[in-house]
């Protein structure tokens, strides 16, 4: 339901054309890249988390029309397989606070993105995760994390400029994010 509204503001927020190359990094059970593929309809969209146990359960929650539209691996999204420049918009749903290195995260985006390609973020900051029921719940590296001027200031040195977001600066951000043409 939650993912639904993010979608819906971000197809509000920029366009993506049809036919676009699309990835989704840690798509966890699947629900986000069925919503992608519903609301944008991408030539290819190729969806992966670092969990297998995540992408089996992708597998078998991915509709029957879209088993054959979305690709699901296995993968690590601080060493992204994709050539420099290649996708039209990457997706990623509270996954950059995750990473041990989420800069690294952050560049790799940078690096497959197209100059004017699109990045999708919803994240959150330590506030929100760094609490009693959270940390029994889950896992999240500890040292060298982002609250929001810091994501703001890696985004802006990755070549990305802010298109739209909300943000609640204690607890996250919901962003989509432009690459520049860095020859401007």
């Amino acid at each position: 339901m939650i993912q639904r509204r993010i979608i819906k503001w971000i197809k509000g927020v920029t366009r993506i054309a049809s036919q676009a190359r699309i990835l989704e990094i840690g798509c966890g059970r699947g629900a986000g890249a069925c919503l992608i593929q519903a609301e944008f309809h991408p030539a290819a969209l190729h969806a992966f988390d670092l969990d297998y146990r995540m992408i089996r359960l992708a597998g078998r929650y991915l509709k029957d029309g879209y088993k054959d539209k979305i690709c699901l691996y296995v993968a690590d999204a601080m060493t992204l397989s994709y050539r420099d420049g290649v996708l039209d918009a990457v997706f990623g749903f509270g996954v950059l606070h995750h990473l041990p290195d989420w800069r690294q995260g952050l560049r790799e985006v940078a690096r497959v993105l197209r100059p004017g390609g699109i990045y999708c973020l919803e994240e959150f900051y330590p506030k929100f995760y760094q609490n009693f029921l959270a940390r029994r719940l889950f896992l999240h590296p500890e040292h060298d994390r982002f609250y929001s001027h810091d994501l703001h200031k890696a985004l802006a040195e990755t070549g990305f400029e802010l298109q739209g977001r909300l943000e609640h600066k204690r607890l996250g951000i919901l962003a989509v994010a432009v690459k520049r043409d860095l020859i401007d």
